[in-house]
């Protein structure tokens, strides 16, 4: 289960789990927001390719419209995923404490 709160101009804070099962709905959500987005990943526990198929749609979409896609308090996990799959090289990632 994957759940997303908040928007606009604080952080949407993502918690639960982003895959295949919850890709449409967290793209759906994140297809509202503009400009600079920040996603609050600390209790994001899992992220599978379908979810990074999402976050690589919504970097696309944000960066043609002048905005951004960042990604902040990433755990190690989360960062090994980003490092394997090169998306550490595309997406903005602020690792977690």
């Amino acid at each position: 289960m994957l759940t997303m709160q908040g928007g606009g101009e604080g952080p949407v804070v993502m918690s639960g789990r982003l895959d295949a099962t919850q890709a449409a709905a967290a793209q759906s959500y994140l297809d509202r927001l503009d400009g600079v987005v920040t996603l609050d990943c600390a209790a994001l526990d899992y992220l599978s390719s379908a979810g990074l198929g999402v976050l690589l749609k919504t970097h696309k979409r944000l960066l043609g419209a002048g905005g951004r896609l960042r990604l902040t308090a990433v755990n190690r996990h989360l960062q090994d995923i980003f490092s394997y799959s090169g998306f550490d090289q595309i997406l903005e990632i602020e690792p977690g404490r």
